[in-house]
């Protein structure tokens, strides 16, 4: 296996630079970790105007988008774990927020271009470049359709697009394969178009040498019409070429016996800590000081996190004794919901409409239990999180937190969490509820559990080296 390769990491987000999800901390750490295995990795984003980080004037070259050329400024963000260019173009990103404009096909057209025009600007030639979720997706078509065929600098390069949630595709006019500069007979079933619309995922599940997912699960679901969000097809003709890598956890950023975000310190040889955690959460929550346990949720307030079950049975949970603890952003009828669930529990119910990543490590840390009913999770990285602060989480097994998660009640030596399989009401609040009585009833074994949180390794290094295998694989097509 050649172990100095080169890539090029392409990604819309990286932590800490640019956040809105998980994405952003596979880019943030994935790379690093890559790095220090001996691999030459250059990272590159959006010079978005919410960059904060320190960065250098690199170079600037000409864009060509359809019939008129933009100017990239490549910049290097200071003190990056792994090499880190932002692609940076005022009319594109000089405005509030990642998304949501209305233009964003465009905007991401561009970071796919400037993305392969800067190997040659900056003399970089990769191995592999390596594709993260839909705004990237375009790059592996480029690259097949356009740049091989005219510069000889780009024929050796690979591709692998990493899916990290199909969800979300990028769905926009036909005009993009003008600003490409693409032909129109690519605009077919067979190829790119998707129910009248260019598809820039499809585009990078079509044309990228490997594809993964970010789990195994998951790589298996996304080829059946109930996760495949329309592309099932599509990816089953290139299920030779899937994998499924979970993700990982950067163990610097969540380590509960360093975290400069806690109110005290521990780890599995002193776990006073974690009780005084709890405490102080609860006083700062203005929630009564005491043993009931806490159930704890972080997660963006959408349909895909399972919410709903949560709504539909909070009266049961109430009749269990328990406090209830979330922090979040997103849908506002789920905001109003929890919200007015607040109101009607004061004392029992504490909700933060906001993003706060300090108050999102207390909550790791200081609840009991933490809540993972998702309707889908590709992988998931609460369920890592709150294992890491030995805090017990509570699943559905579905894509990444079937892998990671195995319920105690099926295998009592391995046992690391509470899980259910069907997306029900009642199998939500029984999952549940075996986990308050756990707690509740035998604290001996709800102890072993949390030892065994604490000891479980979700760092990067495993799925680095898989990752390593997939860049080697791809570099044989």
């Amino acid at each position: 296996m050649k172990k100095d390769l080169r890539i090029l990491f392409v990604s819309a987000e990286v932590a800490p630079y640019a956040k809105t999800g998980g994405l952003a901390d596979v880019a943030g750490s994935l790379p690093g970790v890559l790095s220090d295995m001996g691999m030459d990795v250059q990272v590159v984003l959006p010079g978005y105007r919410e960059i904060d980080a320190e960065q250098v004037y690199i170079t600037d070259f000409p864009v060509k988008m359809g019939n008129r050329r933009e100017t990239c400024v490549l910049k290097q963000v200071k003190d990056a774990a792994a090499t880190t260019y932002t692609v940076n173009n005022y009319h594109y990103y000089h405005r509030n927020g990642l998304y949501m404009h209305h233009d964003d096909g465009e905007r991401f057209a561009f970071l796919c271009k400037a993305s392969l025009d800067l190997c040659k600007a900056t003399g970089f030639k990769p191995d592999l470049i390596h594709m993260n979720d839909w705004h990237a997706g375009p790059v592996a078509l480029l690259l097949e359709e356009e740049y091989k065929k005219k510069d000889p600098f780009y024929r050796d390069i690979k591709t692998v697009l990493t899916i990290h949630n199909l969800e979300y595709q990028g769905h926009f006019d036909k005009e993009i394969l003008d600003l490409l500069g693409l032909p129109g007979e690519l605009f077919v079933p067979e190829k790119v178009e998707f129910y009248g619309r260019f598809n820039f995922l499809k585009a990078g599940i079509l044309y990228a040498d490997k594809i993964n997912t970010v789990s195994r699960t998951y790589s298996r679901e996304i080829l059946t019409p109930e996760y495949g969000e329309g592309l099932e097809g599509v990816l089953l003709n290139r299920r030779n070429d899937l994998f499924g890598i979970i993700n990982g956890i950067d163990y610097n950023e969540f380590n509960p016996a360093d975290d400069a975000f806690l109110y005290y310190a521990y780890d599995e040889r002193n776990l006073s800590g974690k009780v005084q955690n709890k405490k102080e959460l609860q006083k700062e929550l203005g929630l009564p000081v005491n043993n009931d346990p806490i159930i704890g949720v972080v997660h963006r307030l959408v349909s895909q996190k399972g919410l709903d079950l949560v709504v539909e049975t909070f009266e049961e949970m109430m009749a269990m004794g328990i406090q209830f603890v979330l922090l979040g952003i997103g849908d506002p009828h789920l905001e109003d919901t929890f919200t007015r669930l607040m109101e009607k529990y004061p004392d029992r119910v504490s909700v933060r409409i906001e993003f706060n990543e300090v108050l999102a490590h207390k909550i790791y840390a200081g609840s009991d239990i933490f809540l993972m009913p998702s309707r889908f999770e590709p992988c998931g990285l609460g369920q890592m999180i709150s294992l890491r602060y030995g805090t017990i989480p509570v699943v559905r097994e579905t894509g990444g937190l079937k892998d990671t998660i195995i319920d105690i009640d099926r295998d009592p030596e391995k046992g690391n969490g509470f899980s259910f399989s069907e997306y029900t009401p009642k199998a939500f609040i029984d999952a549940l509820g075996r986990a308050v009585n756990v707690y509740r009833d035998n604290p001996g074994l709800w102890l072993d559990m949390i030892k065994r949180g604490l000891r479980t390794d979700f760092s990067w290094k495993n799925s680095a080296k898989e990752y390593f295998y997939v860049y080697n694989r791809t570099l044989k097509v």
